[in-house]
């Protein structure tokens, strides 16, 4: 029997929505620290607004980042782009 359904003979019945399942994860996020541009913290700092970390995790930073590991995904992010343009020691022509 389907729970949208009311029981056949009663006249009345309870109308029972299933409840959609979320998910934010495993919680993982919350025990690394996370790359964010140094903009964006400081701008997070003035006016409490979230950030968002190379990894995707949104948030508003409010723990020291010194007392946790880093976020192994953003440090992967981090590291595929290289030095923030500088091409010294990574064989660009100059």
């Amino acid at each position: 029997m389907s729970t949208l359904e009311p029981e056949r003979g009663t006249g009345t019945g309870t109308l029972v929505e299933p409840t959609p399942k979320t998910s934010h994860g495993d919680g993982d996020h919350e025990r690394f620290a996370h790359y964010v541009q140094k903009d964006k913290i400081m701008a997070s700092a003035l006016d409490g607004t979230p950030v968002v970390a190379l990894c995707g995790k949104v948030w508003v930073p409010g723990r020291d980042p010194k007392k946790y590991p880093v976020c192994p995904m953003c440090k992967e992010i981090y590291d595929s782009m290289g030095a923030g343009g500088d091409d010294k020691g990574k064989g660009g022509d100059k």
